[in-house]
């Protein structure tokens, strides 16, 4: 099986995998909608008291809480996915045997997690996203060209949360417990992610910072992408920065998966 045939077999397996979680499934896109209600409501009132807050009219900030609700699972924003499960594996020492595969590491989980993504992004997103637009007015976009481009805008989005999800699992080499790092990546991609509130919303110098941060890439940009507030060079500009956090941040994982390597090598793992 040539490469690019046995990582999109992974990808299968891995969207596969979580279907068959049907009741978890069904469980999810309840938790995701009654949050969704709970958050649209709140938004509605701040819009009420503050129209036109992150340059928002009500309408796209509506649609921004069901885009978020749609997106929560697939881009993992406070972790998940494979993370716990590649953790126990490296205390377990099982990861030896990974490491034995005739694949890389890396590129391995990386298209599981692809699966898995677009899974959720269809199991768990769709049907709240089909009841906050019967529910409330939303912005929804009347081009397919920007549904398209959404879409590449998601996946560039899994691909930076895999990436810092990857390096957060790699800290386990050394500590043997990831479970604090990944509760600090779970509240900081909560926050830097823009779930709570828009970033565009944050003040002075908070919101550069939380716009220049790799979790800007797995919401906020994928939302304005949806709500056409990047066209032209400014779109292609918002597509580079995600790609480039993907690229520097896979390229991180890389050199620190060199280096872990070498230590389980070291240690007879």
């Amino acid at each position: 099986m040539s490469g690019m045939r046995l990582y999109a077999a992974v990808a299968l397996s891995g969207f596969r995998r979580f279907a068959t979680y049907r009741v978890a499934t069904a469980a999810g896109v309840f938790t995701n909608t009654v949050f969704g209600f709970i958050l649209a409501y709140t938004y509605t009132a701040l819009w009420a008291e503050r129209p036109g807050l992150g340059g928002y009219n009500l309408s796209q900030a509506l649609t921004y809480v069901w885009i978020g609700q749609a997106l929560l699972m697939s881009t993992a924003m406070m972790g998940g996915g494979f993370q716990d499960e590649l953790i126990e594996r490296i205390r377990t020492g099982d990861v030896a045997i990974d490491l034995y595969r005739p694949a890389d590491l890396q590129l391995w989980w990386l298209a599981g997690d692809l699966g898995r993504a677009a899974f959720h992004l269809l199991g768990r997103g769709v049907v709240p996203m089909l009841i906050g637009a019967l529910a409330f007015d939303l912005a929804l976009p009347a081009n397919p060209l920007t549904w398209l481009l959404f879409l590449v805008s998601v996946t560039l989005g899994v691909v930076v949360s895999f990436a810092l999800r990857y390096l957060v699992v790699l800290s386990a080499f050394w500590l043997l417990d990831g479970a604090g790092v990944s509760q600090i990546f779970g509240l900081a991609g909560m926050f830097f992610s823009g779930s709570l509130l828009p970033l565009n919303v944050f003040p002075g110098l908070l919101g550069e910072l939380a716009r220049t941060l790799p979790w800007s890439a797995l919401l906020q940009i994928p939302a304005d992408v949806f709500l056409g507030r990047h066209t032209g060079l400014d779109l292609l500009g918002a597509l580079a920065f995600q790609a480039g956090w993907a690229l520097a941040l896979l390229a991180a994982g890389r050199a620190l998966q060199s280096v872990a390597t070498r230590k389980v090598v070291v240690q007879g793992g």
